[in-house]
């Protein structure tokens, strides 16, 4: 049975969610704050999370780039704002998708559904390097090549995107075939995620964004990664 932490202190919405997802046969763990959805996923990492920006204690972002550093597990983030901005900035910090508040309980479980079915990150361990970055695929980790700066983290999202890419170097792979892969079969129309997570990707990883050098765009018809 799959274990899902619903991190939330609405009383309401919790027990909404906590019935709904045991009813789709999962086991729940309830947190009612940030820092203890922090230290139950420091203790026992669950299979996802489901987390509310607005916790008390540690401020939202703070708090996926904690939970981030501990794990790789899906993250849905919940808030209450609904322009892209916060979208972009939300999965940014760490999460790997985002629901605004209030929402269907039955597109939260399917959006459930879809992270817990994506592949695993890798299958086997190597290393490439990209723009003055060593990305270790298997362990998860990026490492400066050369001197010393803080590394950028990668959502499980993020990685699996990037794991595609950087494993067929020059190979161009279509919109849709990264959309599959992905995120699943029936989000193959769904190209603004690949706009907002390439976007993220290259802040992370290239030099100057904006005219990125590794991870190209072939538009209208993909990406591909120039070693």
């Amino acid at each position: 049975m799959r274990r899902v932490l619903v991190a939330e202190d609405d009383p309401q919405l919790l027990r909404a969610l906590d019935a709904s997802l045991r009813a789709q046969h999962y086991m729940v763990t309830t947190a009612p704050d940030g820092d203890t959805a922090l230290r139950l996923v420091s203790r026992r990492p669950p299979d996802a999370l489901i987390l509310d920006l607005e916790l008390p204690g540690m401020a939202g972002m703070d708090l996926l780039h904690g939970i981030r550093a501990r794990s790789p597990l899906p993250i849905i983030a919940l808030s209450e704002h609904t322009d892209p901005a916060t979208t972009v900035r939300v999965l940014d910090a760490g999460a790997d998708d985002h629901l605004t508040k209030p929402f269907a309980l039955e597109e939260l479980g399917a959006r459930l559904r879809a992270a817990l079915r994506r592949p695993p990150v890798l299958e086997q361990r190597e290393a490439v390097d990209i723009a003055s970055w060593r990305v270790d695929l298997g362990a998860y980790l990026i490492a400066r090549r050369s001197g010393e700066g803080e590394a950028p983290r990668l959502t499980a999202t993020e990685w699996r995107l990037l794991t595609l890419l950087l494993r067929n170097p020059g190979r161009l792979i279509t919109g849709r075939q990264l959309l599959r892969d992905v995120w699943g079969p029936g989000c193959e129309d769904r190209t603004n995620y690949l706009r907002i997570y390439l976007a993220g990707l290259r802040r992370k990883l290239e030099p100057e964004p904006a005219r990125p050098r590794h991870l190209i765009t072939v538009p209208g018809l993909g990406y591909r990664f120039e070693p």
